[in-house]
């Protein structure tokens, strides 16, 4: 079994920044896509970034110049930096990373959710 542990959440004011942090954990063999979503209320989850096992971004219009997905290869562990936060950038995010098992097969997993809250 995978585990993801997200963290670095919390409440910001409108212009802040936070920094997430995702560790997977477990019977990894190597991490493919790693990436983050996030799902405001009402909303369907949508993608935020995204980082390739070769370090190719991509990231929501929204969201440019403003956040920068990173990944520590050694650490089994992907970031998120979001700086110039915005009230609309509320929501809960999700660490998501794409992976070949010990066992050699392909597995998506998803972590639980990390809040974050903007206020204006």
């Amino acid at each position: 079994q995978v585990q993801l542990v997200e963290s670095g959440g919390g409440l910001v004011q409108a212009g802040g920044s936070l920094r997430l942090s995702c560790a997977a954990s477990g019977s990894i063999s190597w991490i493919n896509a790693m990436g983050w979503y996030r799902q405001a209320p009402g909303n369907q989850r949508e993608k935020v970034a995204t980082i390739t096992g070769g370090g190719s971004t991509n990231y929501a219009d929204s969201v440019k110049g403003r956040f920068t997905i990173s990944r520590d290869n050694a650490k089994n562990t992907v970031y998120l930096q979001m700086n110039n936060l915005k009230p609309e950038d509320t929501a809960v995010y999700y660490c998501n990373i794409d992976y070949y098992s010990t066992s050699g097969r392909i597995f998506i997993s998803w972590g639980s959710g990390t809040q974050v809250t903007v206020s204006s």
